[in-house]
């Protein structure tokens, strides 16, 4: 029983979308790893390829591509997701969660990659703003 938060980035519109995801759909994400590409019709945008780009656990701590696994574990890095150095060698030890997604991942960040249906993914999704 997982409940995921998609944030969901549109590259055409340069928008990004806040999706919420219940049981039984979000069960299909547990397994998938960040860099996998799953299909649309999980979050009702059928016709739509996303991919799936980093997100973070129920505690915060984000998500990291070059780490194995679903645990949390400490870890020195120099930059990337959950560090941002101020001068050049810095390094500092983080906690970090691994790259598969699992039952404690509260946010999964996405991208659309490929456009398959004819309505834009705010229509998809039913977000599309009324036109005054």
């Amino acid at each position: 029983m997982a409940d995921f938060r998609l944030v969901i980035s549109d590259p055409k519109a340069k928008k990004a979308y806040q999706v919420e995801v219940k049981s039984p759909d979000a069960d299909k994400l547990i397994g998938l790893k960040i860099g996998n590409n799953f299909r649309g019709e999980i979050v009702n945008a059928a016709g739509f390829e996303l991919q799936i780009t980093g997100g973070s656990d129920k505690e915060g701590f984000p998500m990291r591509k070059d780490i194995m696994g679903t645990k949390r574990i400490k870890v020195l890095i120099s930059s990337g997701p959950g560090f941002h150095p101020k001068d050049r060698g810095d390094k500092k030890r983080k906690s970090l969660r691994g790259n598969q997604i699992s039952e404690e991942i509260a946010q999964i960040n996405c991208k659309v990659v490929k456009y398959h249906g004819e309505k834009s993914l705010a229509a998809a999704l039913g977000k599309e703003e009324a036109k005054a």
